[in-house]
């Protein structure tokens, strides 16, 4: 029997044994498109509606050796002026977007790594091959990432503002009419503590703009007589 077709019989034999084809199926993407000057065409085996059958997952996966689950990484060596953007720059070719990047702040809010969110194992292993040829693998280290992690770490895209230094008698009602003027998400306040002195507060607006906006305008104002300093969270 030829490498291909053991490869076959061993990849049914495991679906096979799967309680559920449909778990499977959660566990696969789907395969790159082609462009081709024909119309696509259904599976001959599959009715409209249906999933394919085990054969035709099997043939997917020998044909389309990219298919697979999401790969997780953390980049550390960033600094505090590293955007999402250039990480996705950096790693041009991992087939990467800025919903792929999340920053990972520390305890004070000082970024410690930019986790990403690869396709596939092969986009993982190409972004460490693309560090080594860009002589950059002793400043940037791409470590592997559990899954869990990606989903604990909040993910705030640009709409969120760090408020720092907030006096410790201001109630909620202060923020508010620090910020008034500006288009936020009163709900969405939240003040605490960090490092046991110094009194924060997060607070989300609707878009990446008026999060800027906002910054640009209220930075290095003052909540009752204290100045506060503002950031945007990535």
């Amino acid at each position: 029997m030829s490498k291909l077709g053991l490869l076959q019989t061993s990849i049914r034999s495991t679906l096979a044994a799967r309680t559920s084809l449909s778990q499977t199926h959660r566990l696969l993407r789907d395969p790159p498109r082609r462009f081709s000057t024909a119309a696509e065409q259904p599976p001959q085996n599959s009715a409209p509606g249906q999933p394919p059958s085990l054969d035709a997952t099997v043939d997917q996966i020998v044909r389309n050796p990219n298919t697979g689950a999401a790969v997780y990484g953390k980049l550390v060596g960033i600094t505090r002026n590293t955007f999402r953007t250039d990480v996705v720059n950096l790693l041009e070719g991992c087939n990467l977007t800025l919903e792929d990047v999340k920053v990972h702040y520390n305890g004070p809010f000082i970024p410690t790594g930019m986790l990403v969110q690869f396709p596939s194992q092969r986009e993982f292993e190409n972004a460490v091959r693309v560090l080594r040829g860009r002589g950059l693998a002793q400043v940037f280290r791409l470590q592997r990432l559990d899954r869990h992690l990606w989903y604990d770490i909040p993910h705030y895209d640009g709409k969120t503002v760090l408020i720092e230094g907030i006096p410790r008698t201001a109630l909620q009602e202060d923020v508010e009419r620090f910020l008034s003027g500006t288009p936020y998400e009163a709900s969405s306040i939240k003040i605490f503590m960090k490092q046991g002195s110094i009194r924060m507060a997060t607070v989300q607006f609707p878009s990446q703009i008026q999060a800027k906006n906002a910054y640009i305008t209220k930075n290095k104002g003052f909540i009752q007589n204290d100045q506060v300093l503002m950031r945007v969270l990535q």
